[in-house]
């Protein structure tokens, strides 16, 4: 069968004199790179001298004990709630089989201090349960007590933080650091109040904040200087409430991420953006890049609605970028178990009159460690990643998607289920591992699929057609991507806005001379990308391309 896409109208051939112009999506240097994300306990243990094992729990209080809390099966999948061993060593032992993958930087979990003990309070855990903690220890990383401290769970003998960042850059690995702007630890409703919960100590170890087991109502900052980091009315869950008025919070926070940064970091990623004002971020932002100009960041502003969560990347807000919930939804959908066509995928888009700063320098994903892992078939991991290493957007693939590790799984089921060395040795033998390592392989030299602007050819169905435009500065790379999520292959014949010359594959290197139209057979679940490595001369595309620009 002959999938015609669309009819050839006003070519021009390649030969032609044609003034070459500027088209980008962006010119953000980092997103060149495609992220992969550890949350760094879950990953590798690659040092047990620091697992800690008997860290809080004395025989009499083992309810306090913080390595290997298993809950009951949620789905068939075993959750844990405490350490599970994963550290430095182990990330880094294996950053070689993350840039083999495709990949070229790690985006690790926040790596400071953290309670020694498991939390009393809060709400029971349950196996869909949101923000509930009676039970947790900080494994993850979000409940710092000292953002100026590492957790002892992380560093080994000889690797320290620095150590790590400079060993992933060996490994051609830029480091993306996780940082928490909004929030501390647990803070209250514990039965008798636990050291180090709803505490913060500075560099020296000096205790500047304690919510002393309190709810936000009954602290008194006006009159008790330990109460004075935190707001007097609650947010996340029992969680100590950063309060952004207070330049001692904004000092606290610039000091410990300079510091960190200073190790080594090349990009934040920010944790509950949206639970601190834009003022607050753009304070911060300012700040950071005053010491390190140009640093690209990224928050979560969990919510699908665009409009929302697109005023924190204006300049006016900090300048900061999001990570691309709209885009997970839609895949989601398009790759999961609904089956949605591609035509869902096109609003997701926001190609043209988008809210964003800047709609191609957001980070793209279809799942983390905050939601459920996308449920799909192998097929459906191998489409997702096709789609996710073409389209517009930075690529975030979270740490085990690429076996299609615990698919389906919510946080207290087999999310943040430890992966481990055998798995990470068995891997290749995946078809999704395969299928990424491709895909992700051909995006890391191609700077129209990093940077390009995206022109849509047809979005429908099974099947997908589009183009990825970078020309600027004597690099001229158009591709043009078609993607198969069917069951059958597909061929699949181009012409609109098609540029004629020589268009060689991007797999294969395999070169053809293109007049009016352009077919290839795609695979089942498949993609293929041809290049065009000149400047562009075809008249109704350049225009269409300036018409992309201005938007």
């Amino acid at each position: 069968m002959i999938r015609s896409l669309a009819l050839a109208s006003g070519l021009v051939f390649a030969g032609s004199a044609v003034a070459s112009e500027d088209y980008y999506g962006t010119l953000e240097p980092f997103a060149q790179e495609a992220v992969y994300f550890v949350m760094t306990d879950r990953f590798v243990n690659g040092d047990p001298a620091n697992d800690h094992r008997d860290q809080g729990g004395a025989r009499s209080h083992p309810e306090l004990r913080t390595f290997d809390i298993p809950l009951s099966p949620c789905d068939g999948q075993v959750g844990n709630i405490g350490y599970l061993g994963g550290d430095f060593r182990g990330l880094l032992d294996n950053a070689a089989y993350i840039h083999d993958l495709g990949f070229t930087a790690v985006w690790l979990t926040p790596i400071v201090d953290n309670p020694d003990e498991a939390f009393t309070g809060g709400d029971k855990v349950t196996c869909d349960g949101f923000l509930t903690d009676r039970g947790k220890t900080g494994f993850h990383g979000y409940w710092g007590v000292n953002f100026y401290r590492l957790d002892e769970h992380l560093p080994s003998e000889g690797l320290d933080f620095a150590g790590l960042t400079a060993g992933l850059r060996a490994h051609g690995l830029k480091t993306v650091l996780d940082i928490v702007g909004n929030h501390g630890s647990p803070a209250w409703t514990m039965p008798v109040a636990q050291a180090q919960f709803g505490q913060l100590f500075d560099g020296n170890g000096t205790l500047v904040a304690d919510h002393q087991n309190l709810p936000p109502g009954k602290l008194d900052p006006a009159h008790n200087p330990l109460h004075a980091f935190y707001n007097t009315q609650p947010d996340l869950a029992q969680l100590s409430d950063l309060d952004a008025d207070n330049p001692a919070v904004m000092d606290y926070l610039v000091g410990a991420y300079l510091q960190w940064i200073g190790q080594g970091v090349d990009a934040l990623r920010i944790d509950t953006i949206r639970h601190q004002p834009l003022a607050f971020w753009k304070a911060f932002a300012d700040r950071i890049r005053a010491e390190h100009p140009g640093m690209y960041m990224f928050g979560e502003a969990f919510d699908y609605d665009a409009a929302k969560i697109a005023p924190f990347t204006l300049a006016e807000n900090g300048g900061i970028s999001v990570l691309d919930f709209p885009m997970k939804q839609a895949m989601d959908e398009v790759f999961g178990r609904k089956g949605a066509g591609f035509e869902r995928m096109a609003p997701a888009l926001q190609l043209e009159h988008a809210p964003y700063a800047n709609v191609y320098d957001l980070a793209t994903f279809y799942d983390n460690h905050d939601m459920r892992r996308l449920d799909a078939d192998d097929a459906g991991f191998i489409d997702a990643h096709n789609w996710l290493f073409t389209v517009r957007g930075i690529p975030v693939v979270y740490y085990g998607s690429e076996t299609g590790f615990m698919r389906g799984q919510a946080e207290h089921g087999g999310n943040r289920s430890y992966f481990g060395q055998a798995r990470v040795d068995a891997a290749s033998s995946s078809d999704i591992h395969r299928n990424l390592k491709r895909i992700a392989s051909l995006r890391r030299e191609s700077p129209a699929l990093q940077r390009g602007l995206q022109l849509d050819v047809e979005l429908s169905g099974d099947v997908a057609a589009f183009y990825r435009v970078y020309q600027r500065g004597g690099v001229n790379q158009t591709a043009l991507v078609l993607l198969n999520k069917g069951d059958r292959p597909q061929s699949m014949a181009v012409s609109d806005y098609l540029q004629p010359g020589r268009w060689r594959d991007g797999f294969s290197g395999a070169t053809q001379e293109v007049r009016r139209q352009l077919r290839a057979e795609v695979p089942a679940h498949g993609v293929r990308v041809f290049f065009f490595d000149q400047p562009l001369t075809r008249p109704d595309l350049r225009a269409r391309l300036s018409g992309l620009m201005a938007h």
